[in-house]
């Protein structure tokens, strides 16, 4: 099963808690500059996370996400995606957000960037980033 992810830059990550918290329930992971809920109803996979690049952005969205069951549905969309034109990047094995993914990364005509990937497993700070979330954005 697919499941949409939005990971949005917060201004004030308690602040952005306190909100989300009231509308999805508890967050399934909450680390001291990340905060990620996992909801069934609605189906979705929010995480956010504190950036000093607000408001010089053009706006809070950092990229949308789809997950998926596997490394080969992984694959297989990069592949699925290649021959229909559009222009995917190399699919990387890489520690985000405090866990270890398979993904790869591709933009909209406007510039929003989507992610597709699969959690092979959770990682602690130490492992994922250096307890940096920057490299959970796209460059």
């Amino acid at each position: 099963m697919a499941a949409i992810h939005v990971s949005l830059d917060v201004s004030s990550l308690e602040n952005s808690l306190a909100f989300y918290t009231a509308l999805f329930g508890e967050p399934a992971k909450r680390k001291p500059d990340y905060a990620k809920f996992v909801g069934r109803s609605p189906e979705i996979h929010l995480a956010l996370q504190p950036s000093t690049l607000l408001p010089a952005r053009r706006g809070p969205l950092s990229h949308l996400g789809i997950r998926v069951d596997s490394v080969d549905e992984v694959r297989r969309r990069h592949a699925t995606l290649s021959e229909r034109g559009l222009a995917p990047g190399a699919i990387e094995h890489e520690g985000c957000c405090y866990a270890l993914q398979e993904k790869f990364w591709l933009a909209d005509p406007d510039g929003n960037r989507w992610e597709i990937y699969t959690v092979l497993e959770d990682l602690d700070a130490e492992a994922s980033c250096g307890g940096d979330t920057a490299c959970c954005r796209p460059a």
